[in-house]
């Protein structure tokens, strides 16, 4: 246990100095969040004001960059410096590391959730209470599913690959994954295969919880399917040497 909260201090203390995963995680869902709540140029679907849209879209915006761009391009890196291999010969084992890294990705959420939901309420948020327990139900679903994608992309890319593919994925998804535009706005066909996407589910799932407009069992079957196709693909392919 000491290993483990030795490890998890490390990766918690490390997020917090990198100035390009504090971007990802809080600068860009909080840019989003107030500027698009107070200037009024997007779409925001059925709502009535757009800060009842954009605050669960941005939560869900944050687990995806916490999940997926921090996980993996940190993960990868470490892969490709020989880190992952070391650590793994360590007394702390890979599976404590392993449950490091998840438990640091799940305490970086609680805090972007803390500060984006009191910004939130801030600008006029008022979510309905009965929508939050699907909401973190779609959240560790959504951990997960992006989770389980940033490690197969460390696990079997090389490092600078992974900060290429992680990156590109990041803004493919943040642009159709209903997380600025909703689906409704998007043309039929693109938002049809955004649905197949993770992002798009976790956004629906979120912002039908805690917009009150209920979430429709394709959401939910399609980033439950995430959440164990990824991790699984992710253990299954993860090489924890570069060479």
């Amino acid at each position: 246990m000491r290993a483990f909260r030795s490890q998890l201090r490390t990766e918690l203390v490390l997020g917090a100095r990198q100035g390009e995963q504090l971007l990802v995680n809080l600068g860009i869902p909080l840019l989003i969040l107030v500027f698009f709540s107070t200037v009024d140029v997007l779409p925001h679907g059925d709502v009535d004001e757009p800060i009842d849209y954009l605050a669960p879209a941005v939560l869900a915006l944050a687990v995806m960059s916490s999940s997926l761009v921090s996980l993996g391009i940190g993960t990868g890196f470490e892969r490709h410096y020989g880190v992952l291999k070391r650590l793994g010969a360590s007394p702390l084992g890979r599976g404590r590391w392993v449950a490091a890294k998840i438990t640091s990705v799940l305490v970086t959420e609680v805090i972007q959730w803390a500060v984006l939901i009191a910004v939130a309420v801030l600008l006029g948020w008022s979510p309905p209470a009965a929508g939050w327990a699907p909401a973190v139900l779609g959240a560790l679903l959504g951990t997960a599913a992006f989770g389980g994608l940033g490690l197969l992309l460390a696990g079997t890319l090389p490092g600078v690959g992974t900060l290429a593919v992680a990156n590109g994925l990041y803004l493919v998804l943040l642009l159709t994954g209903g997380m600025v535009v909703p689906l409704s706005e998007l043309p039929s066909g693109l938002a049809t295969a955004a649905r197949a996407l993770p992002a798009a589910p976790l956004t629906e799932v979120i912002t039908g919880s805690l917009g009150g407009g209920g979430v429709d069992t394709w959401a939910w079957v399609s980033l439950t399917a995430w959440a164990v196709v990824a991790p699984v693909a992710a253990a299954l392919l993860f090489r924890w040497s570069a060479e």
